[in-house]
């Protein structure tokens, strides 16, 4: 029966690699052919204030406000009841907005616009070099400690598993155009942080069986240290992904792209660590010979 379970499962783990692989080549075209549509955070945009009826809920805003301006216009409540921020982009040259007292009319509130100013492209900008810096340092700070932690074949597994999770999560969003802003980033970075914890947790396992058990082959090692993790990482994700659930559905507009970019974090972070991290130390050649301590010379 374990045989049976150990041959299956390294079957299951090639049939999951290449669907990885697959959907990696996917998401790097969908990047490369259609790119990202970039939030008001980083290409600029208009920012209006207005205030009206505090019984009114942004459900009610925001469709008005998106088929009057033609686009996703994000409506986040002020520090205020009643008060409310709108953020949409800047209208192209020949085109004007209609006035949001007009659009929001139907709804009977008594509309008052407070202010509006433009958010120059330069602070976009400026995000956008910060937050590509941010995730360049993160993946050098975890490319170091992954290194120092394994030998480099169990590294290069969870490094690529890292690289795939980030690479699906902003594949999806090119691939569906929504609006990628800071709230998203964020979420790649804490996606960084949960998929190298799953890889950690099972090349530590893969570690202590290739010392434990010297003679094992790599695929069997492989399986067995998936199976002794599995009820771990299956309770971990599906804790997170409960929590990730509702704060999808009860969390509002603003927090929807982190969300969802964070729900297929976890999803693929689980996938990967099982499939992509295994996978890539078994053809790289990885030993039971490389953590065994090597004997030391002896002078004749």
């Amino acid at each position: 029966m374990k045989n049976w379970i150990i041959t299956n499962l390294t079957k299951l783990r090639y049939m999951t690699g290449i669907v990885s692989i697959a959907l990696m080549v996917i998401s790097i075209s969908f990047i490369c052919i259609r790119g990202l549509n970039w939030g008001l955070d980083f290409t600029g945009g208009v920012v209006s204030e207005v205030q009206m009826n505090s019984q009114i809920t942004s459900s009610e805003i925001e469709p008005l406000m998106d088929a009057g301006f033609k686009q996703d216009v994000v409506v986040i409540a002020a520090d205020e009841p009643g008060r409310w921020i709108l953020r949409y982009a800047v209208p192209a040259k020949g085109e004007t907005y209609p006035a949001i007292t007009q659009v929001l009319d139907p709804l009977h509130a008594q509309v008052q616009v407070l202010n509006t100013s433009i958010v120059g492209p330069q602070v976009g900008a400026e995000m956008a070099s910060q937050g590509g810096l941010a995730l360049l340092v993160t993946m050098l700070c975890i490319l170091g400690y992954l290194s120092y932690r394994f030998e480099w074949r169990l590294a290069a597994g969870a490094l690529l598993a890292l690289m795939h999770d980030v690479i699906l999560a902003v594949g999806f969003f090119a691939m569906t155009q929504m609006e990628f802003n800071l709230t998203v980033l964020a979420a790649i970075l804490a996606i960084l942080g949960y998929s190298l914890n799953d890889s950690i947790v099972i090349a530590d396992r893969i570690r202590e069986l290739l010392i434990a058990k010297p003679k094992q082959n790599i695929e069997a090692t492989n399986n067995e240290a998936i199976i002794a993790t599995f009820s771990r990482t299956m309770v971990t994700s599906g804790t997170t992904l409960m929590t990730i659930s509702s704060l999808w559905l009860l969390g509002g507009a603003s927090l929807q792209g982190f969300s969802i970019a964070m729900f297929i974090g976890v999803l693929t972070g689980t996938w990967s660590s099982i499939s992509v991290g295994t996978l890539l130390p078994e053809f790289v050649g990885l030993k039971s010979e490389h953590y065994l301590p090597k004997p030391e010379s002896q002078d004749p």
